[in-house]
């Protein structure tokens, strides 16, 4: 029971995706409805702007950590574990917003920064180094996700964590498949914030 409650908290917290309101109360449209059609931070820098998708990030790594550190007290390093997978599948499919919400890469990333800071590190340096080399932010977010089982692994994390770790990287990694195919295809757009 005490799990089933952990999971019902975390995905409940996940589901707020913090870019759906922001975009619709502060700049007077549904961002799932304007660039790549995706509720995340990416989309939110595309379409309004750097400060937007840096505060969609930042609201969405706090749900996250809450939704841990409430899994933390109420079931320990497995509750913790099982907060972040429920979070980040609430953000992919967000009950609140007709199961229609980002790739779980900011959620990701508070992810790893709660997993460790090390992992945190491992992770962003990834990202921050195939994003600039390319251009491409969802190769970088691919990467990055690909990384936080590895670092988290090479980080002694217990295994619940780790677990979890696997668990969010490959669901990351499937939010981004019509991406992958872009990819694949040469077809994929570089990113560009809006000024």
């Amino acid at each position: 029971m005490t799990y089933i409650i952990i999971v019902l908290i975390a995905y409940l917290l996940g589901s707020f995706c913090a870019s759906i309101p922001l975009s619709k109360r502060v700049y007077g449209g549904d961002v799932r409805e304007k660039g790549s059609g995706n509720a995340g931070a990416t989309n939110m820098a595309r379409v309004y702007g750097m400060k937007a998708g840096i505060a969609t990030f930042m609201l969405d790594a706090v749900k996250t950590a809450a939704a841990m550190l409430i899994g933390a007290a109420i079931g320990g390093e497995a509750g913790k574990a099982l907060a972040g997978a429920a979070c980040i599948v609430g953000h992919c499919w967000p009950v609140y917003f007709s199961f229609r919400g980002g790739k779980g890469v900011s959620v990701g990333a508070a992810l790893g920064l709660m997993t460790g800071l090390p992992v945190f590190a491992a992770i962003i340096a990834v990202f921050f180094a195939v994003s600039l080399s390319t251009h491409k932010v969802s190769l970088g977010s691919i990467c990055a996700a690909a990384a936080l089982p590895i670092s988290a692994w090479l980080a002694n994390v217990d295994a619940p964590m780790l677990s979890m770790c696997v668990f969010s990287a490959l669901l990351v990694i499937f939010m981004h498949r019509s991406n992958i195919r872009r990819l694949i295809s040469g077809t994929e757009g570089d990113f560009h914030a809006k000024k």
